[in-house]
């Protein structure tokens, strides 16, 4: 994927991505993928992660590219970090233009309503739904003010199916209620607010949480996850990004409050 095919279409604005980083030699998940789509797009970004080493395996793989990008270290779940980020984009680049909030997590203790322990029900609620509404409230009075700003939620399909990982599931829709929520609230203000609905991906979270917490080969989870797409193969980090580089572009103009499946059409055989 060379720098030209998508350069330009961010060229000026400066993007907050979450859960950016990423542990060198593994399979791109979203955050980097997007991460380093948005900066061939022209964007300087601050690469956010828990991991301060993680998010500099990002920025730096972004500046061997020739593009602007930061590592930053927070934990979204915790207000100070959360204004911490703004504050750290608008230092580094100038005012953030786009907000990409992608942290997620999967507990081990997740599972059925009857299996599903209370510890990580709460963990998992505090950083995949707090986390982005902290993060989402910390940038929005400056994007209000100025009067633009997108901001592109990671969502799940696991939003709208399942019924094994409650908590995730809950929290991923409250995600999208919430965007639902930022979308309506930021419309007269120029702010636009979209969430994207991964399905079936071929991303580390995906495969090796999975893959660990039910004991099988990932190869195997791989063959028996793409079988259940009804395109026949599974998406990627590429693919998300793709959609949330769309969505966080002037070429979304006029779309806020859109949820948008990406997922070889799980969602359509589900509805």
């Amino acid at each position: 994927m060379s720098l030209g095919d998508v350069a330009g279409r961010l060229t000026g604005k400066v993007a907050i991505v979450t859960g950016a980083g990423q542990t060198p030699g593994e399979t791109v998940g979203n955050g980097k993928a997007i991460a380093l789509l948005f900066a061939r797009a022209g964007a300087s970004v601050l690469c956010v992660d828990r991991d301060m080493v993680r998010a500099e395996a990002t920025a730096s793989e972004i500046a061997s590219e020739g593009g602007v990008a930061k590592a930053f270290a927070a934990d979204v779940s915790q207000p100070e970090d959360a204004a911490a980020i703004a504050a750290a984009a608008e230092e580094a680049f100038g005012p953030p233009d786009i907000l990409i909030n992608n942290v997620g997590i999967g507990d081990a203790g997740d599972g059925p309503p009857h299996k599903l322990t209370e510890e990580a029900f709460d963990r998992t609620l505090k950083i995949n739904l707090k986390g982005a509404w902290l993060v989402t409230k910390a940038v929005l009075p400056g994007m209000r003010e100025r009067g633009a700003g997108a901001i592109v939620n990671i969502s799940s399909l696991a939003s709208l199916a399942g019924g094994f990982q409650m908590a995730y599931e809950v929290s991923k829709a409250g995600m999208n209620r919430m965007t639902l929520s930022v979308a309506m609230s930021g419309a007269s203000r120029g702010v636009r607010c979209n969430g994207i609905l991964p399905g079936l991906m071929d991303t580390p979270m995906a495969i090796r949480g999975i893959a660990k917490m039910r004991g099988v080969p990932e190869d195997d989870l791989r063959k028996e996850r793409a079988a259940r797409v009804p395109m026949g193969f599974m998406g990627s980090g590429w693919d998300t990004a793709h959609a949330a580089l769309f969505l966080a572009s002037d070429e979304a103009r006029f779309i806020t409050g859109a949820l948008l499946p990406v997922d070889g059409g799980g969602s359509a055989r589900i509805g």
